[in-house]
């Protein structure tokens, strides 16, 4: 039983099959690429490719397969016509997000190990439904007694739990909001020790293990929920300090595979 910390890494995200790949030259040889193979060999992702075509599906006379092809010197080659930063590409995706035309981005998906973060965490995160997919550490099945193989339950600790303020004085004792936190989880420890000892099954024996209980999970979402999530739980916006953490750390790891991306979760975001 230790005190855990957050880990969330980007374990998959949405890339272009080499047929389609193929279609805009973007595996042929320096000399055999087209103006569009050149542009995304330096720096149009999979990401905007998928998300352009979905886009121009919309209005285009073009064929969805076809759009990067026929469109993406455009988009991609030229800057943005708004005046704003970026390509046209940037530009068409900004009017998309302003005009809350967002179903275009759920094609692109974002799969993340998110590690040691609370159950009070995860009750939270599960709310977002629509767009996500869950598939968290069980503790029906993963035995979370001292002597078990997970060596008992980990958990997070609240940062407003740690510090050096006195939480409770007396003539015989004080006690930090550190030590109060740590006795409870020690006790919970034992508590579900004890009952399984008893011959309670672990399903019912976890009954005793508290929010601060720590979990894993793989979590799938698309970019037009995670946008809406970010607005709704990032940092300044009234939300826990912890599930205010994980929206932070999963947007680092989107705008570093999918940098265009970021304008959105800087500001567009509330609009989504």
């Amino acid at each position: 039983m230790v005190e855990t910390k957050m880990n969330v890494q980007l374990l998959a995200h949405t890339m272009i099959t080499e047929k389609f790949a193929k279609s805009f030259g973007l595996n042929e040889s320096e000399t055999e690429l087209t103006d569009v193979g050149e542009l995304f060999r330096n720096g149009a992702t999979d990401g905007q490719a998928v998300a352009l075509s979905a886009i121009r599906t919309c209005y285009s006379p073009n064929k969805p397969s076809e759009i990067v092809a026929k469109e993406g010197a455009k988009y991609f080659g030229s800057s943005a016509s708004d005046g704003g930063t970026g390509t046209d590409a940037d530009r068409l995706f900004r009017q998309i997000v302003a005009s809350k035309h967002t179903s275009t981005l759920e094609h692109l998906t974002f799969t993340f190990a998110i590690e040691g973060v609370s159950r009070a965490l995860l009750a939270q995160l599960t709310r977002h439904r629509a767009g996500f997919s869950f598939s968290v550490q069980s503790q029906r099945y993963v035995r979370m007694g001292s002597g078990d193989r997970s060596g008992g339950f980990d958990y997070v600790v609240p940062e407003s739990v740690t510090g050096d303020k006195t939480a409770v004085e007396s003539a015989d004792y004080d006690l930090t909001a550190d030590d109060i936190f740590d006795d409870a989880m020690k006790h919970a420890q034992e508590s579900y020790d004890l009952l399984r000892k008893a011959g309670v099954p672990a399903e019912d024996a976890r009954a005793v293990l508290p929010q601060a209980a720590s979990t894993n999970l793989v979590m799938t979402v698309n970019l037009r929920a995670l946008l809406d999530f970010y607005a709704k739980r990032r940092k300044g916006n009234g939300a826990q300090a912890e599930i205010a953490d994980l929206a932070e750390s999963l947007r680092q790891e989107v705008t570093e595979v999918e940098p265009w991306t970021a304008q959105f979760f800087e500001g567009v975001s509330a609009s989504v």
